[in-house]
């Protein structure tokens, strides 16, 4: 039997891998090259651009910000070609497709999720093009590794929820108990504990990253259960809609879909990849490629969203200031840290390293379900 704990955001994670790695870095743009000479340049005009995608690019999260990204490559450089597959699955379906990225002559192939030794044997077998993995763990001299920050503006949205909820009683739908899940709960909870420190949250799996019914589903137990108050880590709209329906209030993630909600958003965590896209683009056509591992932090590549219209001012402001002091260079994950089980996992005084929030693999005391 499969351990899920060791799963990716879209696949199995090797957790070993990160662990010596460059992550232990402060907040701000995590980046650290790997030695290895830099790819030739190429002429705009020859270049061409692959893009694998884990989801459609119609999924108004995950999938559908990586391909914004892919369009803003077109915009900053008109005379290259773009090319991708949606939907990819986690099977050796996975390596044709990357095969065949390859096959069309593709300077540069990003994996906008982890496809792990599917596109590990590719990337080895072709060592003329730059690879990229979204949430990888393993970077080569041709593949490096890329993802984001999301446990700080989640810890601020977490502040907002402390505040709102009349409960404290806080639901969460996740996918899997995968490193994501955990780092976005835990810190959710800090947040929200910073102002009301009886908040717990309540987590339920549905175990698909993309399954509307599912997680409405999901959220209807949780309200059900005296939740007041929703997040998770979806690629759509499911729990929002219950929240909205029910008169709660909830807190998104990829992108802003307060549409389908409007009285019960909160905010979202949105991600961008644009900038990091046109930038990676930039240096392969330039010959000052080289494979990297970055995370890219709050206000660059992952922030929060603007406020729903049912935020106060004073929670807005209360949060606003907590995320002010995070990009100052303050962490709030720093010990005394128990779990679940009221074990002391980092010690008092101890602050957690971007490494261990990247690869947070246990849930903190107050959480239950994961």
């Amino acid at each position: 039997m499969s351990d899920l704990r060791h799963l990716s955001r879209r696949r199995f994670l090797n957790l070993g891998a990160a662990a010596g790695s460059s992550l232990l870095l402060p907040p701000g743009l995590i980046r650290s090259a790997h030695a290895a000479a830099p790819l030739p340049a190429i002429a705009e005009k020859d270049a061409v651009i692959a893009f694998g995608h884990t989801g459609p690019v119609t999924d108004e999260g995950w999938t559908w910000s990586h391909d914004q990204g892919m369009k803003a490559v077109k915009a900053a450089f008109p005379q290259l070609k773009t090319v991708f597959v949606e939907s990819i699955p986690y099977s050796a379906d996975a390596t044709r497709t990357f095969r065949q990225f390859v096959s069309e002559n593709a300077s540069m192939v990003f994996a906008t999720s982890n496809y792990g030794d599917f596109l590990y044997d590719v990337a080895k077998r072709s060592p003329k093009i730059a690879f990229f993995e979204c949430d990888g763990r393993n970077p080569l001299d041709n593949l490096g590794t890329y993802y984001v920050a999301h446990w700080y503006p989640t810890y601020v949205t977490g502040v907002a929820a402390g505040l709102m909820s009349k409960s404290g009683k806080l639901g969460y739908v996740a996918s899997f108990p995968v490193p994501s899940v955990f780092s976005g709960t835990n810190a959710f909870l800090m947040g929200a504990r910073s102002v009301n420190p009886n908040a717990t949250m309540q987590v339920i799996t549905i175990n698909s990253w993309f399954d509307p019914q599912a997680a409405t589903q999901a959220g209807t137990a949780l309200l059900d259960n005296g939740c007041d108050l929703l997040f998770g880590i979806m690629d759509e709209a499911g729990y929002l809609q219950v929240a909205e329906k029910r008169g709660a209030k909830a807190v998104m993630w990829n992108t802003d879909i307060r549409r389908y909600g409007p009285k019960a958003y909160i905010s979202s965590i949105i991600v961008d990849f644009k900038q990091y896209y046109v930038g990676e683009v930039k240096k392969r056509l330039e010959g000052t490629w080289t494979p990297s591992t970055t995370i890219l932090p709050m206000g660059a590549g992952i922030d929060r969203d603007a406020w729903g219209e049912s935020v106060p001012e004073d929670v807005r402001k209360q949060a606003d200031a907590v995320r002010e002091k995070i990009l100052g260079g303050w962490s709030p994950f720093v010990g005394e840290i128990k779990d679940a089980k009221g074990n002391v996992k980092v010690a008092s005084g101890k602050r957690m390293s971007e490494s261990e929030l990247y690869n947070w693999d246990w849930p903190i005391a107050g959480i239950s379900g994961l």
